[in-house]
């Protein structure tokens, strides 16, 4: 959780003050716009194998069953890539006519959406390798941490003249692929597999887990991203750098839960395998507690800063509260959801999601295209908040349904009501200070206040017992 805060922070000073001040709207949104569309791409290219890997690899119990799994998921995403590759390169100039006109300023590098989106995909691929291993904090580093400083960088060497734009662009690209080679090698330390032309045992469920869970893992990064590059369509360029700061101040909230899920995820596939349904649930109810906790905290800092965040950053990029408060709640709710992506990924009924989820694109996609010509990316955002609770809620559902658990707890209540309270009465209360010292003031006040109910009226055993080791050291 350390590394993925640390990734996140250089994340925001990029996002609200590198490049909002050393880069010209439109190229701030060409950037956006390439990285959004790669990242609705690279799903694609991976096929589902990274997913795969975690849920396969410990039925595997011999070293050479497990190696021709990990061949297996080296290979698909090449051969898919091969033929998506192919496919582009026919069409390439339809592409290009495509962004004719108000946004034709991305034509030059639409061919790198694909070197990202590749790059990309075999990351997931490497990262998921070393997850079997329960060895995650490298991966997360470089998830997280790795491309972010590098962007720092190369803004730094932009704003001091020693790279042009084009070389920028271009360079950002770069930073993907020597993540993905530097993932590799820390993947293949950890097993280096014997290569053979031999496919895993069991290859029908593989193939038919990989193919469905394509459609099902992709959905979440499709509503995540669809509402970005339907706005590039719809609005100038430079709408997609104003909401994607908008977005990326509301994705905080999800970095607890970004950071559990590189060990819940191969814990929940091992409590699947060995049907343990007792720990199953334990760990679906406290998942979901410890995450809405440490989310609740970070959403109301969020909800109570954000006018005075706005402050800092130029007057082109600030945009209405209401986009900020929708994703946030959207983030809320994906992390009161605990480990139920695990749970359904992993499991048999992730072919309930997969039709969910498809529809639930669909019904995103129509969304967008009714909201944002009408309310611009306001639009955008209520279409995304609308999509991903109908999702998430049936994402509880199934879990209901087919397992008998839920993460509801009386303490949830609890913490979802003192959330609510926090953010609605600290949203008001405003120093005549600067900016900077009232963020850093009510964000104080409100965390110290928040822990304090939390650990006296123990919402969290677990919680509880962090804070008490901390308070022992210091």
């Amino acid at each position: 959780m350390v590394t993925t805060y640390v990734g996140f922070g250089i994340g925001a000073v990029n996002t609200l003050f590198l490049f909002t001040y050393f880069l010209d709207q439109e190229y701030y949104g060409l950037v956006s716009f390439l990285l959004s569309a790669a990242n609705l791409i690279w799903p694609f290219l991976v096929f589902g194998v990274h997913s795969t890997l975690i849920k396969f690899f410990t039925s595997y119990k011999t070293r050479g069953d497990q190696d021709r799994l990990l061949n297996f998921v080296l290979v698909i995403p090449a051969v898919v890539g091969l033929i998506l590759g192919t496919i582009g390169l026919i069409f390439y100039n339809y592409l290009l006519d495509y962004f004719q006109g108000e946004n034709s300023l991305v034509q030059p590098y639409v061919w790198l959406i694909f070197v990202i989106a590749l790059a990309t995909a075999y990351f997931e691929v490497f990262f998921s390798w070393s997850k079997i291993y329960y060895k995650s904090a490298f991966g997360n580093l470089m998830k997280e941490v790795f491309h972010r400083l590098c962007i720092s960088l190369l803004l730094f060497a932009f704003y001091f003249k020693w790279i042009n734009v084009e070389f920028f662009i271009y360079s950002i690209s770069g930073v993907f692929v020597f993540r993905t080679i530097l993932m590799a090698m820390y993947a293949f330390s950890l097993h280096r597999p014997k290569f053979s032309f031999k496919f895993p045992r069991n290859l029908s469920p593989v193939l038919k887990y990989s193919s469905l869970i394509l459609l099902a893992a992709s959905v979440a990064t499709v509503l995540l991203d669809l509402d970005k590059v339907m706005i590039e369509h719809y609005l100038p360029i430079e709408n997609v750098a104003i909401y994607g700061i908008a977005v990326y101040i509301a994705t905080v909230i999800s970095v607890p839960q970004k950071a559990m899920h590189q060990i819940t995820n191969p814990l929940t596939a091992e409590m699947l395998n060995n049907k343990d349904k007792s720990g199953l649930k334990d760990l679906y109810e406290k998942s979901s507690l410890n995450l809405l906790i440490v989310s609740g905290l970070i959403f109301v800092w969020i909800i109570t800063n954000v006018n005075s965040l706005y402050e800092l950053i130029p007057e082109e990029y600030e945009i209405s509260i209401l986009i900020v408060l929708l994703i946030s709640l959207v983030k809320l709710y994906d992390n009161f959801l605990g480990n139920n992506n695990s749970i359904l990924f992993n499991s048999d009924y992730y072919r309930i999601v997969l039709g969910v989820g498809v529809i639930l694109v669909l019904v995103a996609f129509v969304l967008n295209i009714l909201f944002i010509p009408e309310y611009g990316i306001e639009g955008a955002a209520v279409a995304s908040f609308i999509a991903f609770s109908l999702y998430n809620t049936s994402k509880v559902f199934i879990v209901f349904k087919k397992f008998k658990i839920h993460p509801f707890t009386t303490k949830s209540t609890w913490a979802l009501l003192l959330t609510a309270l926090f953010s609605i009465g600290f949203y008001f209360l405003n120093f005549p200070l600067h900016a900077v010292i009232n963020i850093a003031v009510k964000g104080t006040l409100s965390g110290v206040l928040y822990l304090i109910i939390v650990y006296y009226l123990r919402f969290s055993e677990d919680l509880n017992l962090m804070i008490d080791k901390f308070l022992k050291r210091s």
